[in-house]
């Protein structure tokens, strides 16, 4: 059978995951594997010419299609993303309808089932049949048991298109609520105190509710806004892949564009950060895309620490959990302080206009007192990822990451603690005595437990 593969790296047949479809091709002979490059192309692809039609024709002629892709800052590469707006953009649906469709990737496990939400979702939305998604782990391929699980993953695939198997569907379709915002005309202004605020926003004529959103908001400050629209912003490209800033953050557009002085003077020297933008599909726009993507020169340092993020958003986000917790998750990674994120899909302005005001006297409140609020396992358990891939496999070449881990005590390792080590072999040893183990597996392992928050109350 035919299996056309849309490769979502931008270093084509050269990425780590191609790896993974060779390593399938040279088991699975009997079948052809016909890589389409995506990400080289884009411009060619959305120039307007033959090359998207001849994407799609050859789509048409497969019996199966496999999403392969690295993964890009919680989601696919920004000009994948573009691709999948084109295929909307171009009503060429109909050539993956019904077609029956897996997902591949490879990845640190760095939020990669944002990433396959987000293809699943998509490939609902096209009426595909899809099969399953596999995450792998970069280094995957060189384990004898994962070389096996990824076998039986592929024999599984390449059954069902034999079988043409049912496949349920996981996303519904988005349900867009066309209400049209009217702002009202009752103007409040909280007082700054000095706090440089800037709106970056993808927003065209044509987002009316998102232009209106911005245009209130910012009413809400004392101070004039700096808003960047990013279709202003001179950016030749999006992400190479090619991993130039991981020595010491600087990247292979330095000079070239105009988004790393856009980022360092406009974003960094920022107290309150807002982002703009109306949903696409099931995620921003592909502009926004590029905008994540191309930060990625500050390689895994959390740039924007200790500012308040806020988001302003057009669309049914309500209906995207996935989106929303990528929002979350940015935050929490970057070290910053999620204000809030206030949509128009709720239909009603004179709430809207609530929220706006409210979004902005909490985004100054919290920026006055330098809050941030604890990170939960989104925030938490990305660091860690980060952590323990940058100590070990990746120490090379994210070079400027391990200095600034190093330096700022990400490296907080467990097993560097040795009197919570010592403690503990002891405690193990003496738990074995069954008289100790019933004393303390009693009242008493609850009363200890709170012993020290008692101590500490007790002084404050």
């Amino acid at each position: 059978m035919k299996i056309v593969v849309l490769n979502g790296s931008p270093k084509g047949e050269t990425s780590v995951t191609m790896q993974y479809v060779a390593f399938i091709q040279k088991k699975f002979p009997q079948h052809e594997l016909k890589i389409v490059n995506i990400v080289p192309q884009i411009r060619q692809l959305a120039s307007g010419g033959q090359a998207f039609d001849e994407v799609i024709e050859t789509i048409k002629s497969a019996d199966g299609i496999l999403w392969a892709f690295p993964l890009y800052v919680f989601l696919v590469h920004s000009n994948y993303k573009r691709f999948i707006e084109l295929i909307f953009e171009r009503e060429a649906k109909a050539a993956f309808q019904g077609k029956h469709t897996a997902l591949l990737t490879t990845s640190i496990h760095f939020y990669d089932h944002t990433a396959h939400n987000y293809m699943h979702g998509i490939c609902d939305d096209l009426d595909m049949k899809v099969y399953a998604s596999y995450s792998a782990e970069m280094r995957d391929l060189f384990k004898e048991k994962e070389r096996e699980n990824l076998l039986q993953f592929f024999n599984g695939f390449f059954d069902a298109i034999d079988r043409d198997a049912s496949a349920s569907k996981l996303y519904l379709p988005l349900i867009v609520n066309g209400s049209e915002y009217t702002p009202g005309t009752a103007q409040v202004a909280f007082d700054t105190e000095g706090q440089k605020v800037v709106l970056v926003t993808d927003a065209e004529e044509q987002h009316t509710n998102l232009n209106k959103m911005i245009e209130k908001f910012v009413s809400h400050f004392d101070v004039n806004v700096e808003i960047v629209n990013l279709h202003n912003i001179d950016i030749k490209g999006g992400c190479l892949g090619c991993i130039r800033c991981g020595y010491d953050n600087t990247c292979i557009y330095s000079g070239k564009d105009g988004f790393i002085d856009f980022y360092n003077s406009k974003l960094r020297s920022a107290d309150i950060l807002v982002f703009a933008g109306a949903i696409r599909d099931r995620y921003l726009s592909s502009l926004w895309k590029t905008f994540f993507d191309r930060g990625f020169f500050n390689t895994h340092i959390p740039a924007l620490a200790g500012k308040q993020m806020a988001f302003l958003i057009s669309g049914p986000l309500g209906q995207l959990p996935n989106l929303r917790q990528i929002f979350e998750a940015y935050t929490e990674w970057q070290r910053t302080n999620l204000v809030g994120i206030v949509t128009d899909e709720a239909g009603d302005s004179k709430a809207l206009d609530q929220a706006l005001q409210e979004l902005a006297r909490r985004s100054i409140a919290y920026g006055k007192s330098n809050y941030i609020k604890p990170a939960t396992f989104l925030g938490v358990g990305g660091v860690k990822i980060f952590r323990d891939e940058i100590w070990g496999h990746l120490r090379f070449p994210f070079v400027a990451d391990h200095k600034f881990y190093k330096s700022n005590g990400v490296y907080d390792f467990p097993q560097n603690n040795y009197g919570k080590r010592l403690r503990n072999f002891l405690v193990g040893w003496v738990i074995k005595l069954p008289v100790v183990r019933k004393k303390v597996y009693s009242n008493l392992m609850i009363t200890k437990m709170i012993e020290p928050y008692k101590k500490l109350l007790s002084k404050l």
